[in-house]
C-alpha cells in the first residue's frame, strides 16, 4: 500500500470541509490513512486518489457514506459532562414549563447524537421531570451525519458497562436486559425520539417551530471559526426567544461570534425581548 500522498490528503480535507464543514488538521494524516487503507485495499486500487474518485463519481451514495463513518469520530457516553444536565433540569425545564403551560409543547434538538447517549440521557430527564404533569409532548429530534451511528442509537443497546454511568434507579427504569453484557432502551424513551440524519453545511434550517433547547456539544471542535460562526447564527435562528443553545465544556463563543448571551460555562440563551 503506498503512502497518503500530500496531494491525496488535500483532496480528502478539501471534500470533507466542502461537505461537512470538518476541519482535518494536519496532525490528522495518520488517522485518515489508517482509516481509508482498509476500503482501498478492499476495493483493489493502487492509490487513494482513486478511492477519492470513487466518492466523487459515486451516485448509489454508499462510498460517500462509508467515508463519512470513517472520517468522523463519534466518542460519547451517557452522563456526559452532567453539570450541563442538571442545569437542564433545575433552571431550564421549570422555564419551558412556566412559559408553555398551556399548549405543553416541549422542542429540544440534540443536534450530533452520534451512537444516542445523549439523546437517551435527554429523554430521561423530560420522562423524570414532567411524568407527574400528564399532557406534555416529550418527543426530541436527535441528528447526526452517520448512518451507522445512526442505526445503533435507533436500536438503543448499549453495553451493560456504559449503562452503569446512569444512576441505578433510572437504569432498572429505562433499560432491559439485552443479552449477558447488554441493556437496551425501554420503549417509553424510544418512541419520544425521533432519529434522522442532518448535515449543518447542505441541509436547510427548515422546521415547523423553533426550538426551547439546542444541544450540540463537542461538534465544533471540528470546525474552523468560520464555520462554527456561522453553525451557530443558524441555531440562533431555529432558537426560540429565552431559548438555550449547549455546546461542548471544551468549546466557547466569543462575544463577537453569536448573540446568544452567557448564561453558564458552555451554555448560553437567545435573548431578545423582555418578558
Amino acid at each position: 500500500m503506498k503512502n497518503l500522498t500530500d496531494h491525496e490528503f488535500e483532496l480528502f480535507r478539501t471534500l470533507i470541509r466542502r461537505r461537512y464543514g470538518i476541519n482535518l488538521k494536519d496532525e490528522k494524516r495518520s488517522l485518515i490513512y489508517s482509516r481509508l487503507r482498509t476500503a482501498v485495499e478492499r476495493e483493489g486500487l493502487s492509490s487513494f486518489k482513486e478511492y477519492y474518485d470513487l466518492i466523487v463519481k459515486d451516485k448509489t451514495g454508499d462510498y460517500t457514506r462509508e467515508f463519512v463513518d470513517k472520517i468522523t469520530t463519534n466518542h460519547t457516553f451517557f452522563m456526559r459532562e452532567k453539570e450541563h444536565f442538571d442545569y437542564l433540569a433545575a433552571h431550564v425545564l421549570p422555564l419551558i414549563e412556566e412559559r408553555h403551560k398551556k399548549n405543553k409543547d416541549i422542542r429540544l434538538w440534540c443536534a450530533g447524537c452520534s451512537s444516542g447517549e445523549e439523546a437517551y440521557t435527554l429523554q430521561i430527564l423530560l420522562q423524570e421531570y414532567f411524568e407527574s404533569k400528564p399532557g406534555w409532548d416529550t418527543q426530541i429530534l436527535a441528528t447526526d451525519i452517520s448512518n451507522t451511528v445512526l442505526n445503533k442509537a435507533y436500536r438503543g443497546i448499549y453495553p451493560t458497562t456504559g449503562v452503569e454511568d446512569l444512576p441505578i434507579n433510572w437504569r432498572t427504569k429505562y433499560f432491559k436486559p439485552y443479552d449477558e453484557d447488554h441493556m437496551v432502551a425501554a420503549d417509553v424513551l424510544k418512541k419520544n425520539i425521533s432519529f434522522a440524519k442532518f448535515n449543518f453545511i447542505e441541509d436547510p434550517f427548515k422546521f415547523r417551530k423553533d426550538f426551547q433547547v439546542i444541544f450540540c456539544r463537542n461538534v465544533m471542535i471540528y470546525f474552523n471559526q468560520e464555520t462554527r460562526r456561522d453553525l451557530v447564527n443558524k441555531f440562533y435562528s431555529v432558537t426560540e426567544d429565552k431559548g438555550y443553545l449547549f455546546i461542548g465544556q471544551s468549546e466557547s463563543l466569543g462575544y463577537s461570534d453569536t448573540k446568544y448571551k452567557y448564561a453558564m460555562p458552555a451554555v448560553y440563551q437567545k435573548v431578545e425581548h423582555s418578558l
